[in-house]
């Protein structure tokens, strides 16, 4: 995730100075404030958490490889692209690698399209895969990459058909100003733009003191999420320290439905959010955001398991 602008100005002046729902838990999902139902989900797949954790090793060894960072115009950032498209190719989808440059490096999207489905309506799942400079990025944002691929590698293994197109991405130099995702969107003709029903995004979604946060952006994507998280007993707030802030916002200011989720970065959590969520009040929900320290070892395990599967949940929910 990408600093706030007055996040910007202080990180400047310091260097100058869940498990899946079953049906019956379907059956009872929470309702949005119109009182109308969520619709009808088609049972996604739980997603191993010890394959996402996988991909992040991967990321964690691509980082340690390449100077500790897989930041944009980086030769982790383009090892990173090449490990996701080569998982994907081999699974079957059809991939497309975006090439942009901007800081005066070069930068790429990864776009990828499963076979089938209505064109006309699309459901797009993406994360930025751009570290920022000082370090690996696992929760920011290899954590939201990681459940990405597992979820698409979980379309593929369960060869499903969904009734709408499905399409993944992950977003280069995100961390430089949302700067893949806004070419991307930029980029699509209009026609095209509205054929994205549904854009999720997933950027942090391990914090190490988490919290459970859900993009309010869309009724229909909210009561989506919230459906899963009922059904796990767990509550969920209203995203702000995130919102505008990911790659969901070029989306959303081209006039696309958008959702997510996120698990917190910088802000500390309350009394109150940690009786509710468990976890240590007054100290961030991710202490090493944007630093050397976001490592493997940055992650909540309770928290990619869940989060992972909510990826899943809605994918599948609302492609069906």
């Amino acid at each position: 995730m990408r600093l706030s602008v007055t996040g910007r100005s202080a990180a400047a002046a310091v260097i100058a100075a869940a498990a899946l729902l079953t049906t019956s838990a379907i059956s009872t999902a929470a309702t949005g404030s119109t009182g109308t139902s969520a619709p009808p989900r088609a049972a996604a797949p739980d997603i191993p958490v010890a394959n996402v954790k996988a991909h992040l090793s991967q990321f964690q060894s691509i980082a340690s490889a390449n100077g500790g960072t897989r930041s944009h115009g980086s030769a982790g950032y383009k090892a990173s692209i090449d490990y996701i498209k080569g998982k994907l190719d081999a699974a079957g989808f059809t991939t497309t690698v975006q090439q942009f440059t901007t800081s005066g490096r070069v930068g790429y999207n990864l776009i990828a399209d499963w076979p089938g489905g209505d064109a006309n309506q699309i459901v797009m799942a993406g994360s930025h895969l751009d570290s920022v400079s000082r370090g690996a990025g696992i929760n920011d944002n290899a954590s939201g990459s990681a459940a990405v691929l597992e979820t698409a590698l979980a379309v593929s293994r369960e060869q499903y058909k969904p009734t709408k197109h499905l399409r993944f991405a992950w977003w280069g130099a995100e961390e430089l100003g949302l700067i893949g995702s806004s070419n991307y969107v930029r980029g699509l003709p209009a026609a095209e733009r509205t054929k994205i029903k549904s854009y999720l995004n997933f950027d942090m979604i391990g914090s190490p003191n988490p919290g459970y946060f859900v993009y309010d952006d869309d009724p229909t994507i909210e009561r989506t999420f919230k459906a899963y998280y009922s059904g796990l007993n767990v509550s969920t707030e209203p995203d702000r320290e995130g919102d505008g802030r990911s790659d969901h916002a070029p989306f959303k200011n081209a006039g696309v439905p958008v959702g997510g989720i996120f698990s917190g970065a910088s802000t500390a959590k309350s009394s109150a959010q940690a009786q509710k969520w468990g976890g240590t009040a007054g100290q961030a929900f991710d202490r090493c955001y944007h630093a050397s320290c976001d490592t493997t070892a940055n992650i909540n395990n309770t928290a990619i398991d869940r989060n992972s599967d909510a990826v899943a949940y809605a994918v599948w929910g609302l492609s069906s």
